[in-house]
């Protein structure tokens, strides 16, 4: 591990990659918590010397940095009353409503602000603490949009990247936040911003255009620093993906494909089985799902003799008011067409608020006929992508709602909805659950072409590629700079 000149790569996200416990005499103790941004980095960070810093998870939970899988992990403290204000508040109560189209109202509380800011301070600290000289610090997600800017007023020597896992609002929705100019100004203390879809930097280039009126040439902006020159911080789409060999692996072991035909017979052997995996949240359309499926049913296009649907819903921030009426009408809705539609043996919706390992999801995915991915507003929404890998019989439907940065890449072999437009969600779940083999290998061998080529560790090494390349700072321009128009003038 690194000595006193520090990491040579830091990478800065909400949480660490490991999950803590402590014992009830006080003794702390550890275990790896697997992700996609854990595998997509993890070769990566062991290569280049890394540190990770990162909450522990737990509130007021003090641990020293610790060395784990060749990785120096730095964990940053938070107490009870800064996870109810920075992390369920502002983040999940403020930034994540606005970023997905303001399909639950926000809520703007000073005091969440206030405490959204200390909280980035402390992460961008911990990170300057570890960074070597002329370091990269790769920092992660809506929670810590203020980090760049506070790492570069310590440190103008480190190259900084920002990477929004989520979808970044148009400019007359992002204009609703009243500190809207500071996250701006946070995200351009980067040099490299990375979103999901070209879609989400136009917005982003956009808002920065109007709120700051800074010169702006494709993907490219030019920001002035206090010293008389200049840097440029370009925005730019990297589509994040998964560890698509694991999945394709997982599904061909002898053990997965067995729990699959399990899996279908502890349903009943239905015809058409139907899932969905989500996050209990409102973006993921899970309430119009089940209303075209309660539909469908009522209709007599599908019966649950022949079709079963299978919803998992993981428990999410089950302390912030909008999960917890959502789980209420989620699972009264259920309840609802269950009663009306079941017969002995034969569920209409089976629904699971549980969480899974890998494992059981790849047997999962395997045994579904068609996978519902219908949320209302997704920056990428891995889980179409895990089903894809996970097909390695090339059968099975994807049917993919327009408002997922999956729906980007893999339009060819899916099929899009609206989920807003029910009536037309009804027919392509009726077109998948009734779609002929050869179809369905024909548009599945498109989709896992893209998934298996486009893997995680291309996206992380697509970002670093272009964040290394990067030029430091250029020469103030003489000429005159680009004027905002009135449209893009703040008011």
């Amino acid at each position: 591990m690194a000595g006193k000149e520090g990491f040579d790569l830091v990478v800065v996200a909400n949480r660490l990659p490991v999950d803590f416990t402590v014992s009830d005499d006080g003794d702390v103790s550890w275990n790896r918590s697997p992700g996609g941004l854990v595998t997509a980095l993890e070769p990566v960070m062991q290569a280049a010397d890394g540190a990770w810093v990162g909450w522990s998870g737990a509130p007021d939970l003090e641990v020293e940095p610790l060395d784990a899988d060749d990785m120096r992990l730095v964990p940053v403290t938070l107490s009870a009353e800064e996870i109810e204000r920075y992390y369920e508040g502002f983040s999940n109560d403020t930034l994540w409503p606005l970023y997905h189209d303001v399909i639950a109202p926000p809520t703007y509380h000073r005091t969440w602000w206030d405490s959204y800011h200390r909280v980035n301070q402390r992460f961008a600290d911990a990170a300057v603490e570890q960074a070597a000289h002329g370091a990269t610090v790769w920092i992660h997600d809506y929670q810590l949009q203020l980090v760049p800017k506070m790492i570069r007023e310590q440190r103008p020597d480190l190259r900084i990247g920002f990477f929004n896992h989520i979808p970044f609002p148009p400019l007359e929705l992002f204009q609703q936040l009243p500190w809207r100019r500071r996250v701006i100004d946070g995200l351009l203390g980067a040099d490299l911003v990375g979103f999901q879809r070209a879609g989400d930097a136009a917005n982003f280039i956009r808002a920065v255009r109007r709120l700051r009126a800074y010169t702006t040439r494709g993907p490219m902006i030019t920001v002035p620093d206090e010293d008389g020159r200049e840097r440029h911080v370009r925005a730019a789409a990297f589509p994040i993906s998964i560890d698509s060999r694991r999945f394709d692996e997982l599904a061909r072991q002898p053990e997965i494909q067995h729990r699959a035909r399990e899996i279908r017979s502890d349903l009943g052997d239905p015809e058409i089985m139907m899932l969905g995996v989500d996050r209990l949240d409102y973006t993921k359309g899970i309430r119009h799902r089940i209303k075209a499926y309660g539909e469908l049913l009522q209709d007599g296009r599908l019966d649950v003799e022949h079709a079963t649907l299978v919803q998992v819903a993981s428990p999410s921030r089950e302390n912030v008011g909008a999960y917890q009426d959502l789980r209420e009408h989620v699972e009264g809705a259920v309840g609802r067409i269950n009663g009306e539609y079941a017969e002995i043996g034969h569920a209409a919706i089976h629904y699971l608020h549980h969480s899974y390992p890998p494992e059981e999801m790849a047997a999962m995915y395997l045994a579904a006929d068609v996978m519902l991915v219908t949320s209302l507003r997704d920056g990428m929404n891995l889980v179409a992508k895990e089903y894809v890998a996970a097909r390695s019989d090339d059968r099975g439907v994807l049917v993919l709602s327009e408002f997922t940065g999956a729906a980007d890449e893999m339009a060819a072999g899916a099929l899009l909805v609206n989920p807003h437009d029910i009536d037309g969600m009804k027919d392509m779940i009726v077109a998948a659950a009734h779609m002929d083999t050869r179809e369905q290998r024909k548009r599945m061998r498109r989709l896992r072409r893209r998934v298996l080529a486009d893997d995680v560790a291309r996206w992380s090494e697509s970002f670093l590629g272009v964040l290394t390349a990067m030029p430091s700072r250029v020469p103030r321009s003489t000429g005159p700079a680009r004027s905002a128009s009135s449209e893009e003038r703040d008011t």
